[in-house]
């Protein structure tokens, strides 16, 4: 017997015994293709149920939430999760972030079923993939990469009255390519497979693949650097995901005030720069309420469903929010700004490509992707990280040859400060998050004494 995502938050909800119930029913849908030394090797495609009951049982002060999930769920399997969630709230003490569950009625959508997404969306990529495959083939490139196209729909239902629906969907493309000793990448994502140009992204990895066929040697040290968006993003996510606003207040983030509370209103950047995220920004759209199957300092199960909205996290250079939950909120005597799904980064009045700033270094060093960035020093958000498949030496404003990889030491919120030219904003897909958080927007970034602290030993 079939049972509708519908069907199991009704469910749910009737054989509740709780004092309040929140149920998510998250429907998924994957398609993907993998290809190595130019053909197509594995393809698949998925469908996944996952559904996710929380309890409250309490009132005031005193409310506790269990909080229970599965996958693969049937019509059967419906009471003893309902069941297990009520038992894990009555063995729960009493939550600290309690908050009234969120009111409401039925969304106009919330009766249409699941997308599905299937092997069509791959109609232009694969031809233009076998495209590629000659080409590389006839100049002795090989190829090897991957590329996805997911749809997940969720519903969420409440005691309240609250019916949602929000349906994502992402793809992401991912292609590395190897001659010689040279080794390049480029990625994409994006909602629709068929706004990624297979066709430009092979040019632009050729062109990475010529220049690799020189190398120079250059040491560690200080450079003129330009950070493609993709870089920016893989830094800037990062910066995000730490302006959790209990870890400010509490004195554990480079959002903290010393002393106590946080550094909201104060000016973090000279340069006119806005950090932001916004549901509705075109072809980085997400959901535009809460959606936690779990809490933390930076979401609560309580806000399932509270809408969010265009958040300026930092507005020409000063921070003006950090993500908040109702909770938190509360502890800091700040708006109510929940994580929203997607984040960008522009600067005022900032025009042209990569490539334009690149023509203004007399020497230095052009990057293309990031990998193992890890937190150094909390405070001051200092990290470390490799570069990766394509690090360039620009000679008065023209790429002569590729360097060593180096790891690196900066700060994102330094580089905010220290920036001398900046490009036009453009969606950027992270290669170090962009698995977790495909959605981002970035510009081009020319910081003038980027900090490589010694040379890879992956080189």
């Amino acid at each position: 017997m079939t049972i509708t995502p519908q069907e199991i938050v009704e469910r749910c909800l009737e054989l509740s015994r709780a004092d309040g119930t929140l149920v998510l029913v998250e429907e998924s849908s994957s398609a993907n293709l993998r290809w190595a030394n130019n053909g197509l090797t594995t393809n698949g495609l998925m469908r996944e149920r996952s559904v996710t009951v929380v309890a409250t049982v309490g009132a005031g002060t005193g409310v506790a939430a269990g909080v229970v999930g599965r996958s693969a769920v049937g019509p059967d399997d419906l009471e003893p999760l309902v069941r297990a969630a009520e038992r894990a709230a009555r063995d729960n003490g009493p939550a600290e972030d309690a908050q009234p569950l969120v009111p409401g009625a039925a969304a106009a959508d919330f009766a249409d079923p699941p997308t599905e997404t299937s092997p069509s969306v791959f109609g232009a990529a694969a031809p233009a993939l076998g495209d590629a495959f000659g080409r590389a083939e006839a100049d002795g490139r090989l190829l090897y990469g991957y590329v996805e196209h997911e749809v997940r729909t969720t519903y969420l239902g409440s005691s309240t009255g609250l019916r949602l629906r929000h349906e994502q969907p992402a793809g992401s493309f991912g292609m590395t390519g190897k001659s010689g000793g040279a080794s390049a990448w480029v990625g994409r994502a994006a909602r629709d497979l068929a706004d990624v140009d297979v066709t430009a992204l092979d040019a632009e990895l050729t062109q990475r693949l010529r220049w690799g066929s020189r190398t120079v040697e250059v040491p560690a040290g200080r450079y003129d650097t330009v950070l493609p968006p993709t870089c920016v993003a893989d830094l800037m996510i990062f910066a995000y995901w730490s302006m959790g606003a209990r870890d400010a207040h509490d004195g554990r983030s480079p959002y903290s005030r010393p002393g106590q509370g946080t550094r909201v209103g104060e000016t973090l950047s000279t340069r006119p720069v806005t950090l932001w995220s916004d549901p509705g920004a075109p072809g980085i759209e997400c959901a535009p309420f809460v959606l936690a199957r779990s809490s933390d300092d930076v979401q609560s199960v309580f806000d399932n469903g509270l809408p969010a909205g265009r958040t300026e996290w930092l507005r020409d250079g000063r921070l003006d929010a950090l993500i908040q939950t109702r909770h938190t909120a509360g502890l800091t005597d700040l708006a109510a700004t929940p994580v929203v799904g997607n984040v960008g980064l522009t600067v005022d009045g900032a025009q042209g490509t990569t490539q334009d700033l690149v023509a203004g270094v007399e020497r230095g060093l052009l990057l293309t992707s990031l990998w193992y960035i890890r937190p150094v020093d909390p405070m001051t958000m200092l990290l470390t990280g490799l570069t990766r498949d394509g690090v360039y030496l620009v000679e008065h404003g023209e790429v002569v040859g590729a360097v060593t990889n180096f790891r690196f030491n900066e700060s994102p919120l330094s580089l905010l400060d220290r920036f001398t030219a900046a490009g036009a904003t453009a969606p950027a897909y992270s290669r170090e998050w962009g698995e977790y958080f495909p959605r981002a927007a970035m510009p081009p970034l020319r910081v003038p004494d980027f900090n490589m602290s010694t040379v890879s030993q992956a080189s």
